[in-house]
């Protein structure tokens, strides 16, 4: 199927920088698009060239409308509609127009994004599951930022956990909201990013934004907010279930992390990974996966985390730099005879610190009147059967 579309003022702003958003919808489409001097010819099997011209037609409507489109959103928007068939330019739009945060407004760069933004607007409960990177806790503030502002609730709480990625940082100094700081910076970034500094300093203030150590919401009802807790990957069993029977009425929750991230002290089962098995299929609670394709930032991000996909896929298990205990100390006594063996080649037993197997004696089982110095090799000498000539 053959289509010629003629070239309005401002269609151009549409190919994109060296025409990327074009090779976008040819290699997604599988269309080929041919500029003519005053035409476009769009040509392929009849759905893909009618989505093509759908997007053409979308856009010039909406410039004459005074929508005003940035070479990046533009960018995101068409890799969007290139994954799923039932998107339209308009609607993203108009989508992105109902989540603005004044000024800005919040679009999805990925399919999986626009799944994440209409299950939270659908749903009281969301689980954002994916590597670092995929806009997880950013859209969530977003959402919350947008929520707020058009008085869909009344305050903004703010939790994760108070958990060191393999270090410890000890006793932090300050109030309690200078302690948990630190592990809040994320979610700061994020709004900081969204809002004006004098607004959020007077919200934090007023607890229109609240942090919220989860160490500290036992008992409490969250009615009117929208709560959002990060690295949730880090929760025990006992704080998964505590965080989301928290919820109130007109809330909204969403909960994101990264399996593949879990620094909990001790290696037990994460609290997320419970919840991915016990809430599936609950009403109410959506769970939206990405993936590397997802990630939005340096396009090395993307790459590394495809990398750590590969080698996790292959098997790939990291070797432990610790023996077990009885196999160190084995290898530990093996060395300090080697160390110290005698010129006759008799090795001198040296005590050394492992725990011996139950049933075997120690020298302090001894008798103590024995002779320290004696060889214990030739301690029972005359039960050793003698040679006569």
């Amino acid at each position: 199927m053959k289509k010629n579309i003629a070239i309005c003022p401002n269609l151009s702003t549409l190919f994109g920088p060296r025409d990327e958003n074009l090779r976008l919808l040819e290699d997604g489409l599988h269309v080929r698009i041919d500029l003519r001097s005053d035409s476009i010819l769009l040509e392929g099997e009849a759905g893909p060239v009618e989505r093509a011209e759908r997007l053409f037609t979308d856009y010039d409507q909406l410039q004459q409308g005074g929508q005003a489109f940035t070479s990046s959103d533009l960018g995101s928007m068409i890799r969007v509609l290139v994954a799923d068939p039932s998107a339209t330019l308009r609607g993203l739009v108009e989508a992105g127009r109902n989540r603005s945060l004044g000024r800005r407004t919040v679009q999805p760069k990925s399919i999986n994004q626009r799944r994440y933004l209409d299950a939270i607007e659908r749903n009281d409960m969301v689980f954002g599951i994916g590597p670092a990177g995929t806009g997880k806790t950013y859209l969530a503030v977003a959402m919350a930022v947008s929520a707020l502002l058009s008085k869909k609730v009344s305050r903004i709480i703010l939790a994760r956990p108070a958990v060191e990625a393999g270090e410890r940082l000890g006793f932090l100094p300050g109030t309690l909201q200078e302690k948990v700081d630190p592990y809040l910076r994320p979610l700061y970034d994020a709004l900081y990013d969204m809002m004006d500094s004098e607004k959020i300093e007077r919200a934090l203030e007023k607890n229109v934004i609240e942090i919220a150590p989860i160490a500290f919401m036992r008992g409490r009802t969250l009615n009117d907010a929208f709560v959002i807790m990060d690295e949730a990957q880090n929760t025990t069993t006992e704080q998964m279930k505590m965080f989301v029977t928290r919820l109130g009425f007109g809330s909204k929750a969403v909960i994101t992390g990264d399996i593949t991230q879990i620094d909990l002290p001790v290696k037990g089962k994460s609290g997320l990974i419970e919840a991915l098995e016990i809430l599936q299929g609950v009403e109410g609670i959506a769970f939206v996966h990405f993936d590397q394709s997802d990630v939005v930032r340096h396009q090395l991000v993307q790459r590394i985390v495809r990398a750590y996909d590969e080698y996790k896929a292959r098997g790939g298990v990291q070797l432990s730099l610790s023996l077990g205990a009885q196999e160190a100390a084995t290898w530990e006594q093996k060395e300090a005879e080697e160390r110290v063996r005698k010129p006759s080649g008799v090795p001198v037993r040296v005590s050394v610190a492992p725990a011996l197997p139950a049933g075997i004696a120690t020298h302090a089982d001894a008798d103590p009147d024995a002779d320290p110095d004696a060889d214990p090799e030739l301690e029972h000498a005359s039960d050793i059967p003698q040679e006569h000539d």
